[in-house]
């Protein structure tokens, strides 16, 4: 299992040499899958998911060739018309938007089960919250039952503008590492993920859970865990105390 789970992307150095490394060849040599589906339930998704493959996406790296691969579709459509391309993919791009709705179409579609050993799941945001077993995300109004959050429960967070009420929502991932993700830490414009919140949030997570700011990434190569980072990550563990 080899996996880059970052915040924000390929931002930096240290993370483009971890993607490299994690390939173990040139990204001009490499073919890539980019996933956007988890970008649809977001108002104004289908301009985001153009943005994310015309300019804002992992897509500009340099790949040898990138394909769209939209999980949505994929439990009805033959495998024979997608699973080739799966099995060919050096690299599985997944960008962000909703990870609860991502995660349903990961486990549905069941993609990572036939991707090779020696490619790489590289998360976004929440593309990298979804890899994850368990999980903890914000929303403002409660999600889907269709997308299978486990609980919900309300919870307060501090802003430049004072306390906001969120719902603070327990989902499945896919399942693909033991710990999870909190993106955009920091940034102030992802205010649950400052520091003081994303405190609150990873004590409702009963896994180690990274929190990485957009120039941070976390590797994982065959069990081994790793952060790299030209910002700046924290690492919380609930689990430590038992």
């Amino acid at each position: 299992m080899r996996a880059l789970l970052t915040s924000s992307g390929v931002r930096n150095d240290s993370v483009r040499a971890a993607l490299v490394d994690l390939l173990g060849k040139p990204i001009a040599e490499c073919h890539a899958l980019f996933v956007v589906s988890g970008i649809y339930p977001f108002p104004g998704g289908a301009g985001a998911a153009w943005r994310a493959v015309h300019g804002d996406g992992m897509h500009s790296l340099g790949w040898k060739s990138v394909g769209l691969l939209e999980l949505t579709a994929l439990p009805h459509i033959d495998e024979e018309a997608w699973l080739p391309a799966v099995r060919e993919a050096d690299a599985l791009l997944v960008w962000g938007g909703d990870p609860l709705f991502l995660a349903r179409f990961l486990r549905q579609s069941a993609v990572t089960e036939h991707l090779r050993p020696e490619a790489v799941y590289v998360g976004v945001s929440a593309g990298a919250i979804a890899a994850t077993s368990t999980f903890v995300e914000t929303y403002v109004e409660p999600p889907p039952a269709s997308d299978g959050a486990l609980k919900s429960e309300p919870a307060v967070f501090a802003t430049p503008d004072g306390d906001v009420d969120r719902l603070l929502v327990t989902g499945r991932g896919a399942g693909l590492v033991d710990f999870a993700i909190i993106p955009h830490f920091e940034n102030p414009r992802h205010p649950d993920a400052s520091a003081v919140n994303a405190e609150k949030w990873a004590a409702h997570i009963p896994a180690p859970t990274y929190a990485l700011d957009d120039e941070s990434a976390v590797v994982v190569r065959d069990g081994d865990v790793r952060v790299v980072s030209e910002g700046q990550w924290r690492l919380y563990d609930v689990t430590a105390a038992d």
